[in-house]
């Protein structure tokens, strides 16, 4: 099950518990709207017993509910919790993808790229197709590949894979020293 169900479904018992409310009142309109002359006739027992059903499924659903938010609201933690990690992080993430931005800009000024070449570069860096960058750009799928093919050129690669490899490259973690060997082994 994933995330978006678990966090619906407090919200379905709410919906389910009001389903069931009216239900109760409709059952109890009907009952009194019948006026039965005795209580002990068939039809009354079975409006009876839908309305104690109804009720009972309305309270069980809805202390469901108030259970699982309570759950919910200590899962989460008290208001605040984080937030001084949460915003130190974003500040530290903004401050590099501003510094991504401004090395991005400078090598396709080394490249000579146009406005609509350096739109698609940025484009096929994230990820999108040809035919997504068309629509979101109102180009055809054709002349974003031609833009591409144009920035592969100036770039010196021969695919989208390449690019993205010219800029990731670097952002990888050097490797570790090699380590020594245990003492008392001398290599010869």
């Amino acid at each position: 099950m994933n995330d978006d169900h678990d966090e619906d479904a407090p919200h379905l018992r709410m919906v389910l518990a009001a389903v069931f409310l009216v239900v109760t009142l409709g059952a109890g309109l009907d009952l009194l709207m019948d006026r039965p002359p005795t209580l002990l006739s068939l039809h009354v027992i079975f409006e009876m017993t839908l309305l104690a059903v109804s009720l009972g499924a309305a309270a069980y659903l809805a202390w469901g509910w108030y259970g699982a938010m309570a759950e919910l609201r200590a899962l989460r933690g008290p208001e605040g919790a984080g937030q001084d990690e949460r915003d130190a992080w974003r500040s530290r993430a903004e401050r590099a993808l501003e510094g991504l931005g401004e090395a991005l800009a400078i090598q396709f000024d080394a490249w000579a790229l146009t406005p609509a070449e350096r739109e698609t570069a940025l484009m096929v860096l994230k990820g999108y197709s040809h035919k997504r960058i068309g629509r979101l750009t109102d180009r055809s799928e054709r002349t974003v590949r031609q833009h591409a093919v144009a920035v592969y050129r100036k770039a010196g690669v021969a695919t989208r894979s390449e690019l993205s490899a010219f800029f990731l490259e670097g952002l990888f973690l050097p490797p570790a020293p090699p380590e020594a060997p245990p003492r008392g082994i001398t290599g010869n």
